[in-house]
């Protein structure tokens, strides 16, 4: 084999990862296998619960990257403050509190907006993320919402409530509210 054919070979091999790159991002997920710059977007969610529509400033955590950060090494999070873990389609994971420091409540919503449970979940103080418990819900759901521990209750939300946020069309809250 003479070096010119080396140099072809190898020039056909960058091409065609060079041809990987765009198709990944139209796989399923294929863009969390592209680099992630790490930023993160936020939306004004509202949350329908008992006393009517209330406001609340959500971080996205959209790509793979992002969920698996989550709120971890945070120290507060603001009283009206969360993070919507959203879904490319119905998932049943489970999320545990490895390195996040904030005792939290966390809201399963269906592909509707529907809250199907909630849960709370204390730190975990553990070096070993094996140690720590997860929490894994019996229904399956389109996206996470995750406040400061005791929110739920304190501003009337609960399951079968109802969750809207712009955009990717998740959470329309459409037909009746709970009441």
């Amino acid at each position: 084999m003479s070096v010119m054919d080396g140099m072809d070979r190898n020039r056909r091999r960058l091409l065609q990862g060079m041809l990987a790159i765009p198709l990944a991002a139209l796989l399923p997920n294929g863009r969390d296998l592209l680099a992630d710059d790490g930023a993160i977007n936020s939306a004004i969610l509202t949350l329908h619960g008992a006393r009517g529509p209330q406001r609340l400033s959500a971080e996205l955590a959209v790509t793979n990257a992002q969920r698996r950060r989550g709120l971890m090494e945070r120290e507060s999070l603001a009283a009206d403050a969360g993070m919507l873990f959203v879904y490319p389609r119905p998932t049943s994971g489970s999320f545990w509190m490895y390195r996040t420091r904030i005792p939290l409540d966390i809201a399963f919503i269906d592909a509707d907006g529907r809250i199907g449970e909630i849960h709370h979940m204390q730190p975990c103080t553990s070096d070993s993320p094996q140690a720590c418990p997860q929490t894994r819900p019996d229904v399956s759901y389109r996206a996470a919402l995750e406040v400061n521990a005791g929110y739920f209750a304190e501003h009337g939300v609960g399951v079968g409530d109802c969750v809207s946020w712009p955009g990717d069309g998740g959470g329309q809250c459409q037909g009746e509210m709970k009441s």
